[in-house]
C-alpha cells in the first residue's frame, strides 16, 4: 500500500485530495503546517509528500530544507498558485521531485503522483546480487549461478565500493538496469536520490532539457524556468539507459559534467555545479559508433572506466531453471498464493529456446504460462508457441551447431531455420536478426572447434581475418579463450 502525506493548511484542498486518491491501495494522512508534517513523517513513513509552498508558521521551502536533510530519498511534490511559479522553481533547486500548479488538472495530478510513487518504489527496492534464492532480504534480485554471472556479481561489488563511472553493456532484456540499481544500493550514495533516464524513449529535442533543464524562453513553449534531472539528483546517482542514442550536443554536455561537474541549462549561460554519479548502459556496440563518428570518443573513454557486460540468456542456459523458480515465487507473492510447480518437459523446452528477448522475455513467458495454466503445475502446452516450436538443441534447426542436418550429408533445412528466426524476431521488436545470427554462429563455431580460429573460420566459410574482426566487433573475446 502506498502512503501519501499532504501538508496544506486549506481544508478544501485536504478534502479534495482525499476524494481524488481514495483507494484501498492508498493510505492518506494530512497535516496543516510544516511543523505538524515533520512530526508525522517519522510516525507515518510516507512514500510521497505533497506540500504547499505558502502556509502559516513554517513555510513549504523551510519544511523542504529540513526534510531533505533527514530524508533525501523521499519524493516531495510542491504545490503553488500561478503567481508563485518562481518560488516553486526554488523548491526544485532544493530537491523537490516536481511541482504542481493550482488549480489542479486532475489527470495531470494523478500522472505526476504516479510517477513520483514509482520513483519512490524504485529507490526503496534493494537489488541483491546474491546468486541464491533462499535470501529473503530483497525485493528484486539478479539471479544466477553460472560462471559468467559470478563475474558480474564480483564487478558489482567492486564498482559499488568506489565512486567510479560504470558502463553496462548487453542485449535488451538482460537486466542492465538491475545492475545499475544494485551498484546504487550498495554504494555510499544509497541514501541519496536515484533517477533513471531512458535516452531512447525521450525525443532528442526534449532530452537535453530533461537532463539539464531550461531557461524561460529557451524554446517555443518554455514559459518558465525548468530544473533538470542533474540538479534534482545532486549528490545522488543518475542512470542513463541507452546512452548510445544521445545526440552529439547532449553528449558534449554529459562529457562536461564528467570532466568538471558543471553544466548549463538550455538557453542559459550560468554554470551550475552538480555532484552526480553517472552509470550508463547501452545495447549498442559503442566502439563501432565511435569509429563511425556517431559517438564521441572522449565521452566513451570517460564512461568506460569500469565495464560490466551482461551476458545473454542463451549464454547462461544453466540459470534458466533458477530464474523460472524465481519468477514463480515472485508472481506467487504478487497473487498471494503459493508458487506453482512446473513440469520437467516444460523446463526442458525453456532451456532449449533461443530467448532473443533474454530474461525479460522469460519473465513474460512465465507470467503467460501462469495465466494459461489450468492446474497446479505449468505444463509444456501452457508455454508460448514459439517456445514449444523451438527445435531441440544440437539438431540441425536448433541453433546451427552442425554443418549437416544428419550424418548422411543432407542439406540443412535453411528455410525452417529462417522461419524460427523471424518468429523470434516478431516476439522481440529489438532483435536485429542478421547481427544476432552472425554473432551466435561465431560463438557456436568457436565452441565447436574449442576456440581454434582457423578451424572456426573454415567451418563458417570466411577468412580468419574476417573472423577476428567479427570476434572483436561482438566482444566475444571477453567470454571465450581464443587461440
Amino acid at each position: 500500500m502506498d502512503r501519501l502525506l499532504l501538508i496544506d493548511d486549506e481544508e478544501d484542498v485536504q478534502y479534495s485530495f482525499r476524494r481524488i486518491f481514495d483507494s484501498p491501495d492508498m493510505a492518506i494522512r494530512t497535516a496543516a503546517s510544516g511543523e505538524e508534517g515533520l512530526a508525522l513523517v517519522a510516525e507515518f513513513r510516507p512514500d510521497l509528500i505533497i506540500m504547499d509552498v505558502r502556509m502559516e508558521g513554517m513555510n513549504g521551502l523551510e519544511t523542504l530544507r529540513q526534510l531533505r536533510e533527514k530524508h533525501a530519498r523521499m519524493p516531495v511534490l510542491m504545490m503553488t498558485a500561478f503567481g508563485t511559479t518562481q518560488t516553486a522553481i526554488e523548491a526544485m533547486k532544493l530537491g523537490a521531485f516536481d511541482y504542481l500548479l493550482k488549480p489542479f488538472d486532475i489527470p495531470k495530478l494523478k500522472q505526476v503522483v504516479q510517477r513520483a510513487l514509482e520513483a519512490a518504489r524504485a529507490m526503496r527496492q534493494v537489488v541483491s546480487y546474491q546468486p541464491l534464492l533462499e535470501s529473503e532480504d530483497y525485493d528484486i534480485g539478479i539471479v544466477g549461478r553460472s560462471n559468467v554471472m559470478q563475474e558480474v556479481f564480483k564487478l558489482i561489488g567492486q564498482v559499488a565500493a568506489s565512486d567510479a563511472t560504470a558502463l553496462i553493456t548487453g542485449e535488451s532484456g538482460t537486466g542492465k538496469e538491475l545492475v545499475a540499481r544494485a551498484i546504487y544500493h550498495h554504494s555510499a550514495r544509497s541514501e541519496q536520490p536515484f533517477l533513471a533516464i531512458n535516452c531512447a524513449a525521450i525525443p532528442e529535442t526534449l532530452l537535453e532539457s530533461e537532463l539539464f533543464g531550461h531557461e524561460r524562453g529557451a524554446f517555443t513553449g518554455a514559459n518558465s524556468q525548468r530544473i533538470g534531472k542533474f540538479e534534482q539528483c545532486n549528490r545522488g546517482t543518475i542512470f542513463l539507459d541507452e546512452i548510445g542514442d544521445m545526440t552529439p550536443a547532449t553528449q558534449t554536455k554529459i562529457l562536461r559534467v564528467l570532466q568538471s561537474g558543471t553544466f548549463e541549462r538550455l538557453g542559459g549561460n550560468q554554470s551550475i555545479k552538480a555532484d552526480v554519479r553517472i552509470i550508463a548502459a547501452t545495447n549498442k556496440p559503442l566502439e563501432e559508433a565511435v569509429a563511425s563518428r556517431q559517438f564521441r570518443e572522449d565521452l566513451f573513454y570517460r564512461l568506460n572506466v569500469v565495464r560490466i557486460h551482461m551476458p545473454s540468456l542463451r549464454d547462461r542456459r544453466e540459470d534458466i531453471g533458477l530464474l523460472v523458480n524465481y519468477f514463480l515465487k515472485k508472481f506467487g507473492q504478487q497473487r498471494k498464493q503459493a508458487p506453482r510447480s512446473i513440469a520437467k518437459d516444460a523446463i526442458a523446452s525453456l532451456e532449449n529456446y533461443h530467448w532473443p528477448g533474454n530474461v525479460r522475455e522469460l519473465e513474460n513467458a512465465i507470467q503467460r504460462a501462469l495465466v494459461m495454466s489450468k492446474g497446479e503445475a505449468i505444463l509444456r502446452s501452457d508455454l508460448p508457441d514459439e517456445v514449444i516450436a523451438s527445435p531441440p538443441l544440437g539438431s540441425a534447426a536448433g541453433e546451427g551447431r552442425g554443418s549437416e542436418a544428419t550424418g548422411s550429408g543432407q542439406t540443412p533445412d535453411i528455410p525452417s531455420l529462417a522461419q524460427h528466426l523471424f518468429r523470434w524476431a516478431r516476439s522481440c521488436q529489438d532483435l536485429k536478426v542478421i547481427p544476432a545470427v552472425e554473432r551466435e554462429l561465431i560463438i557456436q563455431a568457436l565452441a565447436e572447434t574449442k576456440g581454434n580460429q582457423v578451424q572456426a573460420a573454415r567451418l563458417l566459410g570466411i577468412t580468419r581475418a574476417t573472423l577476428r574482426k567479427r570476434v572483436e566487433k561482438f566482444g566475444i573475446t571477453q567470454r571465450l579463450s581464443i587461440n
